[in-house]
């Protein structure tokens, strides 16, 4: 499989420029699910927001405390949504800097009807990577304003890779966590993950002009309409693909991600099996597919 960012390589622990009052710091925690490790980023030149603090490691927290410079002070702890690999030093980098912790609620905030539903009845599986024992200090709602000496950013509920996501727009440059991101496409897992609500969060985001998107993981995205527009064309082609191969017959999630992601490492195709359950969901929703018997992740499903 080609390197999807083969220039993108930043050094774990280093704090990068990426333009006045914005430095990124990279985790230390590559895999093929986070790729080169996840981005934390600093947002002001005083009075300093910490986006996406990542995973529990002391090397990295050294790493983002290293970056605040004589002068400067964390004053805000801003988390996209609620994966081990975002969320777990947003605690311990608040009681050593004595920051609130914001984000829109725990793992299980913002769940659609359908997708309660279905982690109530325990039949979805999922659950990859979430921190299960995350809560902010104090909940954002969409639109909320957070703001510091020289910065603001306004809070966008963009849920779809995780019901809690969150997304922070700062003048025209967006903080896209994992909804949006150069490299891959994101993984949407029922029931943290919702297929219908990230089609919808990725057409809210095209209805406005933006620069850039800084993403959970990769390089910055130079040109977000074409990248929304590339997500939404993907799924649709995914979704196409589906119902193409329900038309020979019945099949499992499993069964499907293994015919239709012929270019995928097999490590991965259980991930790819998470993303066609979502489109299978989002599909009997919209009365294209149903189970055969119980909705599951193990269902068998058939197109009507």
């Amino acid at each position: 499989m080609l390197d999807p960012q083969p220039n993108f390589r930043p050094v774990p622990g280093i704090a990068v420029d990426l333009a006045p009052g914005l430095r990124r710091v990279l985790a230390p925690n590559p895999s093929p699910m986070t790729y080169r490790g996840t981005n934390s980023y600093l947002l002001g030149t005083r009075d300093i927001a910490v986006i996406d603090p990542g995973p529990d490691d002391p090397t990295h927290l050294e790493a983002i405390l290293r970056a605040v410079l004589p002068g400067q002070k964390v004053t805000q702890i801003l988390v996209t949504h609620a994966h081990l690999d975002h969320a777990p030093l947003a605690r311990t980098l608040s009681h050593e800097t004595g920051a609130p912790v914001l984000a829109f609620g725990p793992p299980e905030a913002g769940r659609s009807p359908i997708m309660q539903a279905l982690a109530e009845g325990e039949l979805m599986g999922g659950g990859e990577g979430v921190d299960s024992a995350f809560v902010p200090d104090h909940p954002l709602a969409d639109g909320d304003v957070v703001q510091g000496s020289d910065w603001q950013v306004e809070a966008l509920h963009t849920p779809g890779h995780m019901a809690n996501h969150l997304s922070f727009a700062w003048g025209d440059v967006l903080f896209s966590g994992d909804l949006v991101m150069g490299w891959a496409s994101s993984l949407v897992s029922p029931p943290d993950g919702d297929l219908t609500a990230f089609m919808a969060s990725l057409t809210r985001l095209q209805g406005r002009r933006w620069s850039q998107f800084h993403a959970g993981h990769g390089a910055p995205i130079r040109d977000p309409a074409a990248r929304l527009a590339e997500l939404l064309a993907h799924r649709r082609a995914r979704e196409a693909a589906i119902l193409a191969a329900l038309s020979d017959g019945p099949a499992t999630a499993r069964s499907l991600a293994d015919r239709i992601y012929t270019d995928t490492l097999p490590a991965l195709l259980p991930a790819a099996a998470r993303n066609v359950l979502a489109h299978l969901i989002d599909l009997t929703e919209n009365s294209h597919v149903a189970p055969e018997g119980i909705l599951s992740a193990d269902a068998v499903f058939f197109r009507l």
